[in-house]
């Protein structure tokens, strides 16, 4: 009676993750960095129990549960942070809303910064993922899994190697932290209506191909595996999938190895704490980037990475807006 009563016990313990995934974040940077979390709630809303800001030090990792069902999740690096600035930037790339902890509402992250992202059980029941240089690069980044599923990533780290027009920002060395993407270095000075940005009358695949983005070949050349502008689709190497059946873990690496093998962490923990579901935004709910609604159908299909959120974060702030509501 006592082991059959000790096994529901366990049982019970062990529901709350039953239907999550097992998400890994190893910073192997030689530095610090402060990873940031962020869930487009207009497409979903569970959400991963975990801080949506933390501190990583170099080869340092963290495990934490993910709703399988998780929808538009987003991880990015943040470098060279003072959480002690009230106001504006906290962080010298990716800062976001909110400080440490980005706001749930409108923490999306601050361009440029490399980002990885996910939608769980999307179309056809298959999970998406992919690293995204559409707000342009920070950080070297891989996505891998426990399935068996290609690979996304890049590696390599594009600052030192930056086009001049894209390069910044820079830390107190002049050394080059971030590359810019051509949509936010405002290349053709009009980014209402850019094929850069994939603005306006080039709002769509067909209008604004990637043989009129500048430096897509930079970006696409050294980052192949990676999206490389809003509609990098037609690649065939930019959208990754995987069949959800096979309830794949991700891990993803800041500062990987080009060789694939990495060192082990001189530090990992786990963080055994159940998903969240939250409440879906109201319509009057403020956000950060508002989508066109052909943009959020493929989001909630699970078709479409967060690329027009970025352009349109990045067409704010040229624009002199700001992100904080």
């Amino acid at each position: 009676m006592l082991g059959n009563f000790a096994l529901n016990v366990i049982v019970l313990a062990l529901m709350p993750y039953a239907s999550s995934r097992l998400f890994t974040v190893y910073n192997t940077c030689p530095f610090t960095i402060w990873p940031a979390m962020f869930t487009d709630l207009n497409v979903g809303t569970a959400i991963p129990n975990f801080p949506t800001g933390w501190e990583a030090a170099r080869f340092t990792a963290v495990s934490f549960p993910v709703p399988d069902n998780w929808k538009a999740g987003r991880i990015w690096g943040r470098r060279d942070c003072d959480f002690t600035i009230a106001n504006g930037p906290t962080c010298l790339s990716g800062w976001c809303n909110g400080g440490l902890l980005c706001d749930p509402g409108t923490g999306t992250g601050v361009p440029p910064a490399s980002v990885a992202e996910w939608t769980l059980q999307g179309d056809e029941f298959r999970d998406f993922y992919d690293v995204s240089l559409v707000d342009g690069y920070d950080l070297p980044m891989r996505i891998t899994n426990s399935a068996g599923c290609p690979v996304a990533d890049c590696a390599v780290d594009l600052g030192p190697i930056c086009p001049q027009p894209l390069q910044g920002p820079f830390d107190s060395t002049g050394f080059p932290v971030g590359c810019k993407s051509a949509c936010a270095a405002n290349i053709d000075g009009d980014p209402t209506n850019s094929p850069n940005c994939c603005s306006g009358s080039f709002d769509t695949a067909a209008t604004c191909p990637n043989s009129n983005v500048a430096f897509y070949g930079f970006f696409k050349g050294n980052c192949p595996n990676a999206y490389a502008y809003a509609f990098d689709e037609s690649s065939g190497t930019a959208l990754w999938t995987c069949d959800s059946n096979l309830n794949a873990d991700y891990t993803l690496t800041f500062c990987p190895s080009l060789n694939g093998t990495d060192p082990a962490p001189l530090s990992q923990s786990t963080i055994l704490s159940s998903p969240t579901v939250v409440a879906a935004p109201s319509a009057t709910t403020e956000t950060s980037a508002t989508l066109p609604a052909s943009a959020q159908g493929a989001l909630s299909s699970g078709a479409l990475s967060f690329t027009t959120m970025s352009v349109q974060i990045v067409l704010v702030l040229l624009a002199g807006g700001s992100l904080l509501f």
